[in-house]
């Protein structure tokens, strides 16, 4: 009986790894230069609120002139006018803290900044 309920217990867990794997793509989603893209709590669907002293430590990952469709990604209008790009109605950012291609550092920061998926 001890064995069937060890059994029982790893499939569940095995069945929620899948579920979660399923619903969160473990690669982080990156610009073309490899620089990590970061989402932010407080922004409202295809809005940004980051803006003065908050794009500076945020950058918004701007539509470049002749930038054309991104695979997954759409185009949201900011208040000044720029252009920046989305993810599932999410603004994308990067963090003035990565360095270098593939850095993370800005996940997590304040509890309200997360690497976009």
């Amino acid at each position: 009986m001890k064995l069937f309920a060890v059994v029982a217990a790893g499939l569940i867990l095995t069945a929620c790894d899948d579920a979660y794997a399923a619903g969160h793509s473990a690669e982080p989603l990156l610009a073309e230069n490899g620089m990590s893209l970061y989402t932010f709590d407080k922004d409202k669907k295809n809005t940004s609120v980051c803006y003065d002293t908050c794009a500076v430590k945020w950058p918004p990952y701007l539509v470049g002139q002749s930038t054309g469709a991104k695979d997954g990604l759409t185009k949201i209008k900011r208040k000044d006018g720029a252009m920046q790009w989305a993810k599932d109605g999410a603004p994308l950012y990067f963090w003035q803290g990565d360095k270098a291609p593939g850095d993370t550092s800005g996940d997590g920061v304040g509890g309200v900044w997360h690497l976009a998926h």
